[in-house]
């Protein structure tokens, strides 16, 4: 069986990597990134599997198939919660959610190899998957965040939030009052626990919130800088890839 994985962490897809080569199968290749992901599948025979990440570094993966007609089977590995899983289950695709489960991931696996899905078979409909993922049903979201000061809990309504950001292996929010509070979420998590109408994942250290922002200013290589309130830590860039859904996301 020809398996790759498509996962934005490579730590993550390393560990990956051994869960499945414990259970005797072989991965071909990891891949990090959509761009990456395009310029090998124009390259290379498509996989009979793919373990397939929804966020990567460029973008979410589904953009792969917007540009590629890939016919390989699907397995999502996920960290987005209830509600958009209903997404996987409308369109019959296995997905694992993180941190995967060794046991879990071996069901998939036999699930896959029982159904021995033909290429010509698998029809996957990722407009449906991305828009319920975008706008899921029912969904609610945060609408505070409660940090650890010393051995007292504080609670953040999400109105004092000017962003959120990673450094150093951690994850911040910045409040409107100019300071700093360590969460124990990470950003991808959090980007599935917060109102995607109101806040936007710029790249990969930030997300930010409409209503912080306080300047768009043009920036080298086709990027562009926001500028926010109190924050003045690293610069908020809008990468390259980001900056078309960052318009459309500031109307």
């Amino acid at each position: 069986m020809n398996i790759i994985i498509i996962e934005d962490e490579k730590p993550a897809a390393r560990l990956l990597q051994r869960k499945v080569e414990k259970l005797g199968l072989n991965v071909h290749t990891m891949l990090h990134s959509v761009e990456e992901s395009v310029q090998w599948f124009q390259a290379n025979p498509h996989p009979d599997l793919i373990f397939l990440d929804i966020q990567l570094s460029d973008g979410l993966s589904f953009e792969i198939f917007e540009q590629i007609n890939i016919k390989s089977a699907v397995i999502f590995t996920t960290a987005y919660d209830e509600y958009a899983l209903k997404a996987f289950k409308l369109n019959s695709i296995d997905y694992l959610l993180k941190p995967i489960d060794e046991d879990d991931l071996e069901v998939a696996l036999n699930k896959y190899r029982q159904r021995n899905p033909e290429p010509q078979q698998l029809s996957l409909d990722f407009e449906t998957i991305k828009r319920m993922l975008v706008n899921p049903v029912d969904k609610s979201y945060k609408k505070r965040f409660t940090v650890k000061i010393g051995q007292q809990l504080k609670v953040i309504p999400i109105e004092e939030v000017e962003c959120f950001y990673s450094e150093n292996k951690g994850t911040y929010v910045h409040t409107t009052d100019n300071r700093d509070y360590l969460l124990d979420q990470t950003l991808e998590l959090l980007e599935t626990e917060l109102d995607p109408k109101d806040f936007y994942r710029v790249s990969r250290k930030f997300i930010i919130p409409m209503r912080a922002i306080k300047e768009i200013v043009l920036y080298s290589n086709s990027r562009l800088k926001v500028v926010l309130p109190t924050y003045k830590g690293d610069e908020v860039i809008v990468s390259r890839e980001r900056v078309s859904d960052f318009k459309e996301w500031i109307g």
